[in-house]
Formats: structure tokens, sequence, C-alpha cells
């Protein structure tokens, strides 16, 4: 077991356990959530989907997104790799395609936050 050394460590470890807790807490509850799949098949992976996975983490973390961001196998896309399934609270899933770390923020930002239709962005609306 590690040492805490000072309440500046204790604090941090708090704020971290507490972050954690609620993610657990919020994800029996799903469809409250915005709900991220970011393929990772093979293909994928290839075409940069972990660090897609990473940088979507990043910038829902940043801006105190609820959201769960998990992997999924192949979306059948692997012409439009990396891919993501984004699923807004009481919304169909939209697929976004060619996710680079620029799009990701424009998907975060117009899509997730501005609730903007981003049709430039979407690879397929699964209505």
């Amino acid at each position: 077991m590690t040492k805490i050394g000072s309440l500046e460590e204790l604090a941090q470890m708090r704020e971290k356990l507490s972050s954690e807790l609620k993610i657990r807490e919020l994800s029996n509850d799903p469809e409250i959530m915005v709900q991220v799949k970011v393929a990772m098949s093979t293909c994928g992976i290839a075409a940069g989907a972990k660090e897609i996975m990473t940088r979507m983490i990043t910038l829902l973390d940043d801006r105190k997104i609820d959201s769960i961001v998990t992997q999924c196998g192949c979306m059948g896309y692997c012409y439009a790799e990396p891919t993501i399934e984004v699923q807004l609270p009481g919304k169909d899933p939209v697929v976004f395609g060619r996710v680079s770390a620029e799009r990701a923020e424009q998907i975060v930002d117009r899509y997730i936050v501005n609730g903007e239709s981003c049709e430039d962005l979407v690879l397929i609306n699964k209505n």
C-alpha cells in the first residue's frame, strides 16, 4: 500500500477516487450520459483509433461532460477509420468517420456540447 506523505497527496487521492466513484454510479444508467464507442478492430487501430480514444477521453474530461467512452469491434466502415459512434441522451447514435484529433475536438464542441448537426463530419446517422 502506498503511503501518503502530505495533505496535498491525500486531496489528490480523494479527488481521483471521487471521480472514479461518480463514473461507477453513473454507469448504472448509461442512457443519461453521452456514450462514445471507438472502433478498435485491426483496421481502426492501424488508422489511429487508440490515439482517438485517448483524445476523446481527455476532451470530455476537460469539459466535465458526464460520459462513457468504450471500445468496440469493427463497425464495418474500414474505409473511414478511425470511426466513433456517439449517442447523446435521448438521441439516436451517430457514426463519425475519418476522426482525427482535430475532428474529435469538433465533434465534442459542435455536436456534443452545442448540439449542431455536423453533417460535414457524420459518416452515418443510425435512425
